[in-house]
């Protein structure tokens, strides 16, 4: 049967489309969470949970088996329920974490929190070039995956200079939980709005092919 390929656009043609600053967007937003998080999390969680050095210290240690197995899990998941709903995931549990840690006293639960976090954290990288395939082809994926990159090195800046800023002003962690839910929340409306877009071009995509076969039998 005839079949409509996917669009292969050069890097110039990516960065001119929406769907590109839209994935830029959630990647730099899900970046700065979970760097914030993998730079404060010893500190916060002694503050929070009254969590004790050498407990805080472990936790730092986990953190960095859930960065890589999210990596993992998340990208083999995604090839199951797509993408574009991985990432609604992933903005869906840390709204969730975001909301509820300032007000938890539960070490466990705080922690779980935390891993969770920086799964998504992880799983965002792992997911990002296989993403930016679907939507933009592998004429030049290398390159626009260079420059969806970009949102790393501006996270691991904006990201412990936010949550300084605000440790500072406020001489607590717990705002920087109000800063990133709201940060989260616009992350997750942008993810589900590309998804819908996403899911509307598989419709076209789909009717083309089906005119092309009409139109060759």
């Amino acid at each position: 049967p005839a079949k409509v390929e996917a669009p292969q656009l050069s890097a110039r043609e990516a960065v001119r489309t929406k769907r590109f600053w839209m994935l830029w967007s959630m990647h730099l937003i899900n970046v700065t969470a979970g760097i914030m998080m993998i730079s404060v999390a010893s500190p916060m969680a002694q503050e929070i949970v009254g969590l004790s050095v050498a407990g805080a210290a472990t936790m730092v240690g986990l953190m960095g088996l859930f960065n890589g197995g999210g990596r993992l899990l998340w990208a083999a998941g995604s090839d199951y329920i797509g993408r574009q709903n991985v990432f609604v995931i992933f903005f869906t549990i840390q709204l969730i974490a975001f909301i509820v840690l300032p007000f938890t006293s539960s070490v466990l639960l705080f922690q779980i929190l935390i891993f969770l976090v920086v799964s998504c954290y992880g799983g965002g990288f792992s997911n990002l070039p296989a993403f930016a395939s679907d939507m933009f082809g592998t004429k030049q994926l290398g390159v626009i995956h260079g420059y969806l990159l970009t949102t790393w090195s501006l996270g691991g800046v904006f990201g412990p200079m936010l949550v300084t800023a605000i440790y500072e002003g406020a001489g607590s962690y717990i705002p920087v939980f109000y800063v990133f839910t709201g940060l989260i929340a616009v992350a997750f409306i942008i993810a589900v709005v590309l998804r819908r877009d996403i899911e509307r071009m598989k419709k076209q995509r789909s009717t083309q092919v089906t005119e092309v076969e009409v139109q060759t039998t």
